[in-house]
C-alpha cells in the first residue's frame, strides 16, 4: 500500500509537471555535455523509472518531486523496504528473470557493493561523479550519496549528567548499571543490513569491542528492525538509549521531540553513505541515469539536506545537514566515513559472518 501511494503522488506530480512543461521533457542541465540529450530523449521514450530504496518514502517524495520538476515525463516507483530486503527482492528477481529494480538505493554499503562486485551493476561514469569524494565511489558503478553519522539516542527527561555518553567506550560503562536492564535497543543485525555494518565496523575500530558486547548482554539489548520503531521507544521510556541509530532520522525526529537526545561520538563517529547503483540489466536504464546524475547534482544534494535531512556529501552544498557541518561539528579527525569499495564486504564473507553472529548471540543476545 505504501509503494502503491507512492507512484500515485509521483504520478499526480508528472502530470501536472508535464502540462506546464507543455508535455516535453527539460533540455539538458546546464555545464552537461551536448551529448547528454540522448539519454534525455531515450528516458523520454522510457516514461517510466523502478527504485528499491531503504530510504524512508516521506525522505524520498521531495526528490521525487523535484525530479519530475526537471523531467516530467518520467512516472517513478519507488519501493521503500529495509536494507535487507532489498537486497534479498533483488537477488530473488534477477534470479527468476523477472521484472526488478532499475536502480537500487541503501545504507547497507556492503551489500551493495557485493551486488555491484558481482555483476548486477551498469558502469556508468556519472557527469557529477567529480564532485564527490573519491571514497565515494567505485569503478564508475557504485556511488555514495550522503553522509550520515551513526549516533547514540537517548531520553532527555530519563537519562541526565553523567549518564549521558560522550564516547563509546562512556556507553560500555553507563548501560551496566542495573537501570539500563531491559531499557537499551540497537539494531537487530541479523535482519537490519545497516546494523550489521555498523557493528561489524565497530569491532575493528573500538578495542573495547568485547566490553561493549558484554555490557548488552548485561542489559538484556532490545533489538529493532528498524531506525522509527528505536526512535519511538526511546521516546516513549519504555527504552532509555539507543546505540549506533542513523543520525539523520535521529536529529530530524529530536527537533520536533523534546524527549529525544541525540549524541554524535566523540571518539569516533562512523558515517556511512547511502549507495546507489543502476542494475546492469535496466528496463529503463536512461531513466535511471538522469536519477543517478539528479541524485549527486549539487541541486538533487541541496534538495537532500534541506527537505530530505539526509546530509548533503558534495562539499559545495551548505547548510546545516551537509558533510562540511558534520565535520566541523565533530572534527575531520574523528569522523570514519565507511568507504564505498569492497573493503566494507570483509564481514559478509560466510565464514566470518557466521562466526561474528555467533559471538554476538552467546555474548550481546543473551537473556
Amino acid at each position: 500500500m505504501q509503494t502503491t501511494k507512492f507512484i500515485l503522488r509521483a504520478a499526480v506530480a508528472t502530470a501536472i509537471a508535464a502540462l506546464c512543461a507543455g508535455q516535453a521533457l527539460a533540455q539538458v542541465p546546464a555545464g552537461y555535455p551536448a551529448a547528454y540529450q540522448q539519454i534525455v530523449d531515450g528516458a523520454k521514450k522510457e516514461a517510466k523509472l523502478v527504485i528499491y530504496g531503504a530510504t524512508d518514502s516521506k525522505a524520498v517524495a521531495p526528490l521525487v518531486k523535484d525530479f519530475n520538476t526537471l523531467y516530467p515525463g518520467i512516472t517513478v516507483e519507488y519501493n521503500d523496504m529495509n536494507s535487507t530486503e532489498v537486497y534479498n527482492r533483488f537477488i530473488s528477481e534477477a534470479a527468476a528473470g523477472g521484472d526488478t529494480a532499475d536502480a537500487l538505493w541503501s545504507s547497507a554499503m556492503d551489500l551493495q557493493i557485493k551486488l555491484a562486485a558481482g555483476g548486477y551493476a551498469m558502469a556508468y561514469k556519472s557527469v557529477e561523479a567529480a564532485k564527490i569524494p573519491a571514497w565515494a565511489s567505485w569503478k564508475d558503478m557504485a556511488y555514495g550519496t550522503t553522509f550520515e553519522p551513526a549516533v547514540f539516542v537517548y531520553n532527555k527527561r530519563l537519562v541526565t549528567g553523567a549518564d549521558i555518553p560522550q564516547t563509546h567506550a562512556d556507553f560500555v560503562r553507563i548501560i551496566s548499571q542495573p537501570k539500563f536492564q531491559d531499557k537499551v535497543t540497537t539494531y537487530d543485525i541479523e535482519k537490519s543490513g545497516v546494523g550489521f555494518m555498523f557493528m561489524s565496523q565497530d569491532e575493528r575500530d573500538f578495542a573495547q569491542f568485547k566490553q561493549l558486547e558484554q555490557a548488552f548482554g548485561t542489559a538484556r539489548v532490545r533489538v529493532q528492525s528498524s531506525t522509527g520503531t528505536m526512535l519511538e521507544r526511546i521516546s516513549s521510556g519504555e527504552n532509555l538509549i539507543g546505540y549506533n541509530v542513523i543520525g539523520s532520522y535521529a536529529l530530524v525526529r529530536a527537533k520536533t521531540d523534546p524527549s529525544l537526545g541525540v549524541v554524535l561520538p566523540k571518539d569516533y563517529t562512523l558515517v556511512m553513505s547511502r549507495v546507489q547503483f543502476i542494475n546492469k540489466s535496466a528496463k529503463h536504464p536512461n531513466a535511471a541515469k538522469l536519477w543517478m546524475d539528479y541524485i549527486l547534482s549539487q541541486r538533487g544534494q541541496t534538495v537532500i539536506s534541506n527537505a530530505s535531512k539526509l546530509y548533503a556529501i558534495r562539499a559545495d552544498v551548505t547548510g546545516e545537514t551537509t558533510s562540511s557541518e558534520l565535520i566541523k561539528q565533530i572534527g575531520e579527525k574523528n569522523i570514519k566515513p565507511l568507504p564505498v569499495s569492497p573493503a566494507v564486504m570483509e564481514y559478509l564473507d560466510p565464514a566470518i559472518r557466521m562466526a561474528f553472529l555467533k559471538e554476538w548471540k552467546a555474548t550481546a543476545g543473551k537473556k
